[in-house]
């Protein structure tokens, strides 16, 4: 099993702490993984993203000019790495942040409403982990025990109140991705 994956969106999304934790599950399982954030000023508002490849062998680079699946939660986003998927690979989009959707019918694509749920469910700051458990569901390369452990160790202690709301976003995410 190899997953090359690339989560790209606006700054302040928790685009960055989703491939982390993702790498960070797949470590705590033994895996060969890779965490490569591309980033700068637009950290806060401008478009982040992360590579992340999880792999039960030995990963030989972590620079990838083409993906498995690509979680894309903006415009600027999917315009930027629709084409950098690979045929039959798969695509995730938030419906808020999309306005035009993916074209290609070579791939699988999929739509998750996390933005709109997240916020009809007043847990905003678990957006993220609606989506990783969309992803989950689609490729489940990673337990959810191994993300609640990852997401635990990433947390500071005084922080570990959330970890419930970030497991029922996950298992949320995982109900309301569907495909397109």
């Amino acid at each position: 099993m190899k997953e090359e994956i690339i989560i790209s969106g606006f700054g302040g999304q928790g685009v960055l702490s989703m491939g982390k934790i993702l790498a960070y599950a797949g470590l705590m399982e033994g895996k060969e993984v890779t965490w490569m954030p591309a980033y700068g000023p637009e950290q806060r508002g401008g478009t982040a993203n992360v590579t992340v490849i999880v792999s039960d062998e030995k990963i030989s680079s972590p620079i990838l000019s083409q993906y498995d699946t690509a979680i894309l939660l903006n415009q600027p986003s999917l315009d930027k790495f629709q084409p950098k998927v690979k045929a039959g690979g798969t695509i995730i989009y938030d419906s808020f942040g999309i306005l035009e959707r993916p074209t290609r019918s070579d791939l699988h694509i999929f739509e998750i409403d996390a933005m709109n749920t997240a916020a009809e469910m007043k847990m905003m700051k678990t957006f993220n982990m609606m989506i990783l458990g969309g992803f989950l569901k689609l490729h489940p390369i990673v337990s959810i025990e191994s993300v609640m452990k990852a997401l635990k160790k990433s947390l500071p202690e005084r922080h570990w109140n959330l970890l419930p709301m970030n497991e029922e976003a996950i298992r949320k995410g995982m109900d309301i991705i569907k495909a397109i």
